[in-house]
């Protein structure tokens, strides 16, 4: 049998993102021999690796490295090609096995296709896509802006602290082999670690005096804290109303109705994100688990909004895919 060369998947197994492209790979019934998993551990800015960077230039998971379809044979060596969104890379996972495929993997589980059906879910899964994937519902974003005032900000910083001490030690080990000659960088590549290091410096130095009261702050620090809190209403705020427009889009009982779909891919890994902010546990049904979030939101949601996300939520856990991805729990 001619040797056909693998894709490899780097990716962080608590990174939303990485979930979705996971959760796709067993929807999809892709073998254990037919991808290589490469775990990249972000707290140790393993990212941010010379090696890394010339796959993916902006230091992000996931990222898929694939053969090229014409270099699959013993006869010409292998070239390949590296995606870095997880909407290219789910896509290709869908295309890549199937009836009509060409690639020719060695699972013998069904190639069900996720791919919408028709035109009209195709419109609508191009519009959830666009939604869980813009700057307002990021949930990477609302990470920072968990803390509502000085007792839950304390919470927050004792997450946050150590893996920001490890990122920037990662970075400051980085610049300073680079400038002893260890790495062969470009002036680019040292710019891009300087400018990461000096956002989780001051990302660092705000979450240290977590411990301080606002009284024993400086009064531009407590300015600082005052404004996070608010941006942290803004945030939870900005999440109810993805939430309400998800809801008013999604079909139900998945997204496009009875079957699920690439969309549902993403939207279990964002769900699921924005559920473990809200201290949800995998046990929780979907009455618990929209009572929890409507806590953590601050705001209460309609009937309907409740009706179908406590069922998306139910249907998503009932997943072997998801069980497999969150078998640690919730991320």
């Amino acid at each position: 049998m001619a040797h056909v060369p693998k894709a490899v998947l780097y990716y962080s197994p608590k990174s939303i993102w990485s979930s979705v492209v996971l959760l796709a790979l067993n929807e999809k019934g892709y073998g254990d021999d037919e991808v290589d998993l490469k775990v990249v551990d972000l707290s140790k800015g393993e990212n941010f690796d010379p090696t890394f960077l010339r796959l993916n230039r902006k230091a992000t998971v996931p990222t898929l490295v694939v053969p090229l379809e014409n270099s699959l044979s013993d006869e010409v060596e292998s070239r390949y090609k590296a995606l870095n969104q997880s909407r290219t890379i789910v896509d290709m996972l869908d295309k890549s096995r199937s009836a009509l495929s060409r690639t020719h993997t060695t699972s013998h589980a069904p190639a069900i296709s996720l791919a919408p059906a028709t035109v009209a879910f195709t419109s609508t899964s191009n519009l959830l896509l666009d939604l869980l994937h813009s700057d307002e519902a990021n949930p990477n974003n609302v990470l920072y802006l968990h803390a509502t005032d000085d007792s839950t900000l304390k919470v927050v910083a004792a997450e946050m602290v150590p893996y920001l001490t490890s990122k920037q030690e990662a970075l400051a080990k980085y610049i300073a082999d680079a400038e002893a000659g260890k790495y062969n960088v470009s002036v680019n590549v040292k710019s891009f670690w300087t400018e990461k290091k000096d956002a989780t410096d001051l990302l660092l130095q705000f979450y240290g005096n977590a411990h301080l009261a606002q009284s024993e702050l400086s009064a531009e620090d407590q300015a600082k804290r005052t404004e996070l809190f608010a941006k942290s209403k803004v945030a939870k705020d900005t999440i109810k109303g993805i939430l309400t427009q998800l809801c008013k889009e999604v079909i139900g009982p998945y997204a496009l109705g009875d079957q699920l779909s690439i969309v549902d891919c993403h939207l279990m890994a964002w769900l699921s994100r924005i559920l473990s902010y809200s201290g949800v546990e995998v046990a929780d049904d979907g009455a618990v688990a929209v009572g929890k979030l409507e806590k953590y939101l601050g705001s209460e949601l309609s009937a309907e909004e409740k009706s179908k996300l406590g069922t998306y939520w139910e249907c998503t856990k009932t997943r072997e895919s998801w069980k497999k991805v969150y078998v640690g729990g919730l991320h």
